[in-house]
């Protein structure tokens, strides 16, 4: 059944490349208004003028998602140029790997910060929308330990458990939170297929465990994001939906 965002707008913050890039698409391919920030002005403008392309409104903001105050601009300027917000993906990560004080400042400030900041900038918009809805992007890390990403896998646990919170805090306003844990996902410029061209063993460890004998596609995400965003998931808050296409049950 195809989804119709005819109407509705918004925004996804870290949507230039991958995940973000696939599911603004998909929104403007559904008929909605979208804008998307990066730090990136290449790939953001190019991903802008490729929403521009579904004839939709294309807002683009150069943001760096660690620096709140950026945020709370960036949220202003893509409500005034949509004309509102119906509903906000958070989709950015800072990638904190390394179990020290730059990977952990890297995931806090990026992967809970903002969406702590975007959520609250874009609140007063989503109170005034139609069956809004704020989607986040954890990962399957949140649900199993690290010894090569300890932060990483902390913060995005934590992704999940803000994402409860944040459906019990909004629900009196009628706006649903939920979230998706997407495993392994294959993009061009993405880590997994660095890996896979550096000829990792990690890569090739993953791949060869899959039982579908590949890694996922970031549209399979988008997929997913957009139901959760939708009518078809109006009964549906406080969630997080795996996306892995197994991962989780051979690893």
């Amino acid at each position: 059944m195809a989804l119709d965002f005819t109407g509705r707008r918004v925004i996804v913050c870290g949507g230039s490349r991958g995940i973000g890039r696939s599911t603004a698409l998909a929104f403007a391919a559904a008929g909605a208004d979208v804008s998307i920030c990066a730090r990136g002005v290449e790939t953001l403008e190019a991903t802008r003028k490729e929403v521009a392309g579904h004839g939709r409104v294309a807002h683009a903001g150069v943001c760096d998602l660690a620096d709140g105050d950026a945020i709370r601009a960036y949220i202003g300027a893509a409500a005034a140029a949509l004309g509102g917000v119906d509903i906000l993906v958070n989709n950015a990560s800072g990638f904190g790997m390394t179990d020290d004080e730059a990977g952990w400042t890297a995931g806090f400030k990026v992967d809970i910060m903002a969406i702590v900041h975007a959520t609250q900038a874009a609140l007063p918009h989503l109170e005034k929308a139609r069956e809004a809805a704020v989607v986040s992007v954890s990962s399957i890390s949140a649900y199993r330990s690290s010894l090569r990403s300890a932060p990483y896998a902390a913060v995005k646990a934590a992704v999940v458990n803000y994402t409860q919170s944040q459906a019990m805090a909004y629900a009196p306003k009628h706006i649903r939170v939920n979230a998706v844990a997407p495993g392994s996902i294959e993009f061009p410029g993405g880590t997994w297929e660095k890996r896979k061209e550096e000829g990792s063993p990690v890569y090739q460890a993953v791949l060869n465990a899959n039982k579908f004998g590949r890694l996922g596609l970031p549209e399979e995400v988008a997929d997913v994001v957009l139901f959760l965003a939708s009518p078809m998931a109006r009964w549906v808050t406080g969630q997080t939906i795996t996306v892995d296409g197994g991962q989780l049950l051979y690893s």
